[in-house]
């Protein structure tokens, strides 16, 4: 007679294996831990109302630089005739503008809304270059078609 080793009942016990899913719940948890400060912290600001304020009136005197959507450029300096200006001289020209000008060295620029930033960026860096402090753009709230050279630039 033999000796038998082990429960009297012979067979396959089948109990799940928790520790894998248990693995996953606690990685779920800490995700969840984390990210919910994230989402919740948002900020929150009470954004100034704003005027709509009347538009500044043009002075002969303004100095203002135009670029048509071809990238061709349009100078104003400072006596009301619009004319066009070749890219490569244009930082000579405002150079002798503005060398000049003991007024403020103050220049407009008004650009066509179809330009590459890339463009419009060049031509504020050669503006920068040739002596201008202060750069204003100017945009137009008239919706007409015929606004003249640039919207106006022609005066």
């Amino acid at each position: 007679m033999g000796m038998q080793v082990g429960g009297g009942e012979g067979g396959v016990k089948s109990e799940p294996n928790v520790v894998p899913m248990i693995d996953i719940m606690l990685v779920l948890l800490i995700i969840f831990m984390i990210v919910t400060p994230v989402i919740s912290s948002g900020f929150q600001a009470q954004m100034p109302l704003g005027k709509n304020i009347e538009a500044r009136p043009d002075d002969p005197e303004d100095i203002v630089l135009g670029m048509d959507s071809e990238g061709n450029f349009y100078l104003d300096p400072g006596t009301g005739e619009t004319h066009p200006v070749r890219e490569a001289e244009l930082e000579d020209v405002l150079r002798q503008i503005f060398d000049s000008r003991t007024k403020d060295k103050i220049m407009y620029f008004r650009a066509d809304k179809g330009l590459r930033f890339g463009r419009v960026q060049d031509a504020i860096e050669t503006a920068r270059a040739a002596g201008v402090r202060v750069l204003a753009t100017v945009i137009d709230e008239r919706r007409e078609e015929d606004a003249g050279l640039l919207g106006g630039v022609g005066r």
